[in-house]
């Protein structure tokens, strides 16, 4: 029996804009919550269900979870600890790279929108207000 080779070959194609992917929501949320300023966790919650009209509840369990992923991405860190109440309170903050993913995000969500509303535009004109 002949023995068959198998050339394996990576694309690097595969591999451009992996991490610059669309943010889920509730973490372009976070984000958006911390561009105000350095937020302590329970802040962070109150302030996506403030900007997302109440559509977005963050669980404490959900929302250290997302924390732990962003610090690790380095779009956030620690920007200090208080004791209230006998309590840890830990402030967390947006990095530069944190503030160009948003922004980078935002323009995205921008553009797409700016096609959106252009081509229903189009389309009711065409349909007389009717599509």
């Amino acid at each position: 029996m002949a023995a068959v080779r198998v050339a394996i070959v990576r694309l690097s194609v595969y591999n451009v804009g992996m991490s610059e992917r669309p943010l889920h929501e509730p973490t372009f949320l976070m984000l958006t919550a911390l561009a105000k300023g350095p937020q302590h966790g329970y802040g962070i919650i109150t302030d996506v269900e403030h900007i997302s009209g109440g559509r977005v509840r963050l669980r404490a369990g959900t929302l250290y979870a997302a924390l732990d992923r962003v610090v690790a991405e380095g779009l956030v860190e620690a920007d200090r600890d208080e004791v209230v109440d006998g309590r840890l309170r830990r402030y967390y903050r947006l990095t530069q790279r944190g503030d160009d993913r948003l922004a980078a995000e935002v323009a995205r969500l921008q553009h797409n929108a700016a096609v959106a509303a252009g081509r229903l535009e189009v389309r009711r004109r065409a349909f007389g207000g009717l599509a």
